[in-house]
């Protein structure tokens, strides 16, 4: 019997049909999921369907459409335009606390009196800066409360623009700088800025005002510096005669009279006077 006889005379074990009944299955699946992926692809073509009429594009509807509120919070000032506020105001802070206050006045007075002690580094510049700055608060209480109620603080509760607090802040500090120029100075400045003269001293500018402010302070404390530097002037020349007098030409005056100029200084209380004589020129802001 030759070989394909004797394999086909050969009985099929289970474990091949049940293969063979596995790969009819697998693709009867096959053909199933073709026909069924295919779908109206593969149908017969029918009857052309008519073409449907365009809808017409409808507006989008806005929610809450005729009441809408762009209002931020309750109409103050959010927390990013204050801090803004706050660094620009600090970085223009010290020219308006040198050229709007009385800070000038004050801090060149106490300079001339060092002078004129014979002292250049006593007291030194921290103190005087100091003692100025505190003396420039006390004069100016008045009118940094009225700028605060008048300007800032309904600016801060939402009551007034920036425009506004700035037109409401500037009246109180205009009339303290107008009360304390002196006309010379105004008439000065208003000549150089070739403006029409003003019939109202309030109707006069801040870029002209400010200035005939400083120049009238800068006066203002020569004459106060001229006043303490005569005694001490005084003073200077009598000790000067009088080692002159003594042959002691080679000592020299300043360091004589020094210990005389504090011990005057002291007895006349020179500080409580200087500072008398400063705020008194403001005709008692403080």
């Amino acid at each position: 019997m030759t070989a394909p006889a004797r394999a086909l005379a050969r009985p099929v074990s289970p474990s091949s049909r049940r293969r063979a009944a596995l790969v009819l299955v697998l693709s009867l699946l096959c053909t199933v999921a073709a026909i069924l992926l295919a779908g109206p692809a593969s149908a017969a073509p029918g009857d052309p369907v008519a073409p449907v009429a365009p809808v017409a594009p409808v507006a989008p509807v806005v929610p809450g459409a005729g009441t809408v509120d762009i209002s931020i919070g309750d109409g103050s000032p959010s927390s990013s335009i204050t801090l803004i506020l706050a660094i620009t105001v600090l970085s223009i802070a010290p020219s308006v606390l040198l050229l709007c206050t009385s800070f000038t006045k004050i801090i060149v007075v106490l300079a001339l009196t060092r002078n004129a002690l014979g002292l250049p580094s006593s007291p030194p510049n921290q103190v005087l800066t100091g003692i100025a700055l505190f003396l420039t608060l006390f004069v100016m209480g008045p009118v940094f409360s009225d700028i605060n109620d008048l300007a800032v603080q309904p600016y801060m509760d939402g009551k007034a623009t920036v425009s506004q607090a700035y037109e409401a802040g500037v009246v109180p500090l205009r009339g303290f700088l107008l009360e304390n120029t002196r006309e010379d100075e105004l008439k000065l400045m208003i000549g150089l800025s070739g403006e029409d003269a003003p019939a109202d001293k309030a109707e006069v500018s801040m870029t002209t005002l400010i200035p005939a402010f400083v120049l009238s302070e800068l006066k203002s404390a020569f004459i106060i510096g001229l006043v303490v530097f005569i005694p001490f002037l005084v003073l200077d020349m009598l000790v000067s005669a009088s080692l002159m007098a003594m042959g002691m030409m080679m000592v020299p005056p300043t360091i004589v009279s020094l210990p005389f100029k504090l011990l005057l200084f002291v007895v006349v209380d020179g500080w409580a006077l200087i500072t008398t004589a400063l705020v008194g020129s403001y005709g008692g802001s403080g």
